[in-house]
């Protein structure tokens, strides 16, 4: 494991620095990574909350060379600090972000296929919605290395929250990710994941099951709400976690209706009641 101190700058390669943001929390992990990606020119990807410590050695760390700031998606946790950021930097650094939303605006919008191309290395865009809609992955072509945000994490997997959040959508974001062979993930929280097969074969795996946990449960209920599912399907999550854990619920059950084995009133109404296709 690569040192995940909070302030602490951490070469993954000749071209990849790290530093943690001091944000950690069950959801957050050891804290929000930002990456300085490039030598003589830098793109910063995910300069995280806007906490001056952290943003104070995000700049010390680029002096002089940071030219872009990108996110992944506009979580609290990984947007908020690109403006402070730039108030730290150079004139003409450049904001780029997939849209304008929860508070954060890009100077530049960009989207699945966009190259930042640096001094030394080509940053290529990859829209992967589930996690957030407007969530973007980065592929450096010269390593092969995905800086992957939240769609992937080391050490848990990723809540999806609908409405916004989208299981369906996720789950084909993975499968796309899967295809690029790429040689190791970088991810926004937890420390890098050199296995990116093996890391994904997990994921897909873990919400397959999870899936039928939902279908079965839903089965013998024939009828339910989030609240009634939440503890017969997460009986291996301790109950101080059903919070977070209602809302991947609720975006397992939202893909059983998109799979035609589920029916709801309002799929996008966490109180709604959900029952099983036959049963509708």
């Amino acid at each position: 494991m690569t040192d995940l101190t909070p302030g602490a700058v951490v070469a993954l390669s000749d071209r990849v620095r790290r530093i943690v943001a001091p944000n950690p929390s069950v959801m957050t992990g050891p804290g929000t990574n930002t990456y300085l990606v490039g030598t003589s020119e830098i793109a910063v990807i995910d300069p995280g909350p806007d906490i001056p410590e952290h943003l104070d050695a995000i700049a010390a760390a680029g002096v002089g060379r940071i030219r872009w700031i990108v996110v992944t998606h506009t979580h609290s946790d990984h947007s908020p600090g690109a403006g402070p950021l730039r108030e730290r930097l150079d004139a003409g650094v450049q904001i780029l972000g997939f849209d304008e939303r929860d508070g954060f605006t890009p100077d530049v919008t960009i989207a699945d296929g966009h190259v930042i191309a640096g001094d030394g290395f080509r940053l290529r865009a990859l829209h992967t919605p589930g996690h957030a809609s407007n969530h973007l992955c980065f592929l450096l072509e010269e390593e092969q290395l995905l800086f992957s945000g939240d769609h992937i994490m080391s050490g848990s997997t990723v809540v999806i929250g609908p409405p916004d959040g989208d299981m369906t959508a996720y789950l084909a974001a993975l499968d796309r990710v899967r295809a690029l062979r790429v040689a190791g993930i970088a991810p926004g929280h937890g420390d890098f994941i050199d296995d990116s097969d093996a890391k994904i074969d997990e994921y897909v795996t873990h919400r397959l099951a999870r899936e039928e946990a939902v279908a079965t449960a839903l089965a013998a209920a024939q009828s339910a709400t989030i609240a009634d599912l939440v503890p017969v399907v997460y009986v291996d999550v301790n109950e101080k976690l059903f919070p977070i854990a209602r809302f991947s619920l609720w975006a397992h059950l939202r893909k059983l209706v998109d799979d035609g084995r589920a029916m709801a009133f309002d799929v996008d109404d966490p109180e709604t009641t959900w029952t099983t296709r036959a049963e509708a």
